[in-house]
């Protein structure tokens, strides 16, 4: 198919590292966010949420030196051989993604500093969400033209995926609690206004990409971006279950209605997990067809 490059076990690695680096990525982006967004949640569900983001944001640097790894030692052939080599890994700190690297990890270590108390941990984290959110701009497809707009609709596309994602675990846990359907019947509110910008900056960013219908259908990133617009579109369902039968069933205290909610939250994070597989394997192994 046109626009697809070879896939070996190390391109196979590289997209389920960058996947993981994506997920990473948006829990502590998006735990800050939640903060924010949710001030009087009560003190285990900002906990949980904290501690989400700071422990993501360990992992988010551990992917980061295995993607490097991963990196040279495909552009070397070398294998593991190249995946430790100091020539190759150099090669790679040198390229754009050694520059969205430095980016993130100094946004991770900022995020891991919400560990302070206060207002002062909480802004240092908020400025670290930003800072990983703009290093994506640095790699990828995000590189095209428009620049400028293509960065400012990542960005903003971005910043709303981790409100949604990092809310997840938070929102688990609420259905717990005795306000916990406030909570979540807020989070529908806002949602609303997140999903309005993730949606309408993924699909201006994806009609740039592609220029067309015709390169939707016929290329392999035409087809890895359907295949993940539909993921998108049940995800959105879900939410749509929730926020208008789910969450008001727990309110009134329906039975089961909080196990009900819990589980589609689960299914939501797997929904989540899938989307950023094919939205790995959209940067890693496909071309967009204005560059064909």
């Amino acid at each position: 198919m046109e626009g697809l490059a070879p896939i070996d076990h190390w391109v196979a690695l590289a997209v389920i590292a960058k996947a993981a680096g994506y997920g990473a990525a948006l829990l502590a982006m998006g735990g800050p966010l939640f903060a924010v967004a949710f001030p009087r949640a009560s003190v285990d569900v900002l906990g949980l949420a904290q501690r989400v983001a700071v422990i993501a944001a360990l992992a988010a640097l551990v992917v980061l030196a295995l993607r490097f790894g991963i990196r040279a030692a495909r552009i070397s052939g070398m294998g593991l051989s190249g995946a430790l080599d100091p020539v190759m890994l150099g090669f790679v700190w040198e390229s754009p993604l050694g520059t969205a690297a430095l980016w993130q990890a100094g946004g991770a270590l900022m995020i891991i500093a919400w560990l302070m108390r206060g207002r002062v941990g909480l802004g240092i984290a908020l400025l670290g969400t930003l800072l990983i959110g703009l290093s994506f701009t640095f790699v990828g497809h995000s590189l095209g033209d428009p620049p400028a707009l293509l960065a400012g609709l990542l960005t903003a596309h971005l910043l709303a995926a981790a409100f949604w994602v990092a809310a997840l675990p938070p929102l688990f846990r609420a259905v717990q609690d005795t306000g916990g359907a406030a909570l979540l019947h807020r989070f529908g509110h806002i949602a609303a206004v997140t999903v309005s910008v993730l949606v309408a900056a993924g699909l201006v960013f994806a009609w740039l990409m592609t220029g067309s219908l015709v390169g939707l259908f016929t290329t392999a990133y035409g087809w890895t971006l359907l295949a993940k617009l539909a993921l998108v579109a049940g995800l959105m369902a879900l939410a749509a279950l929730n926020k208008w039968r789910l969450v008001p069933a727990l309110a009134t205290g329906m039975p089961r209605a909080g196990i009900r909610l819990r589980r589609s939250i689960l299914v939501e994070a797997i929904a989540v997990a899938l989307i950023l597989l094919a939205t790995a394997a959209l940067t890693s192994v496909t071309t967009p067809p204005v560059n064909l």
